[in-house]
Parts: structure tokens; C-alpha cells; sequence
């Protein structure tokens, strides 16, 4: 069984805002989902996006 962060679990996990978290969700570009009105995020999905976040921008600086 994977893990779920809430809102308030994601914010200290990844020590962003939770206003950001917000955004990112709105935006489609963090994994979520959402039980009834609140978000909910996946631990495995939130691991996978951090690591493609960390390729995508050494991707970015090795083309500089």
C-alpha cells in the first residue's frame, strides 16, 4: 500500500508552501488527486515527479 500525503504532510515533506502546492496541483503539474474537496498526493508519484524535476533541469544546464 503507497503512502498518501494531505496537504499539510506534502508542504513539510517537500518544505514548500502549501499556496505553491496549490498552484502546482491547479496546474497539472504535480501529481494529485482529490478525495472530496482535498487534495491528496501519492508518495511513489510525488518521488517519481521530484527525480524528473532534478533530470529535467540537468538537462537545462548541460545546454548552457
Amino acid at each position: 500500500m503507497s503512502e498518501i500525503f494531505d496537504l499539510n504532510e506534502l508542504s513539510g515533506y517537500l518544505k514548500i508552501p502549501k499556496s505553491t502546492l496549490y498552484k502546482l496541483s491547479e496546474a497539472g503539474k504535480i501529481p494529485s488527486f482529490k478525495v472530496g474537496k482535498q487534495l491528496r498526493f501519492r508518495r511513489g508519484a510525488i518521488d517519481k515527479w521530484i527525480a524528473t524535476e532534478e533530470n529535467r533541469k540537468r538537462v537545462r544546464s548541460a545546454r548552457k
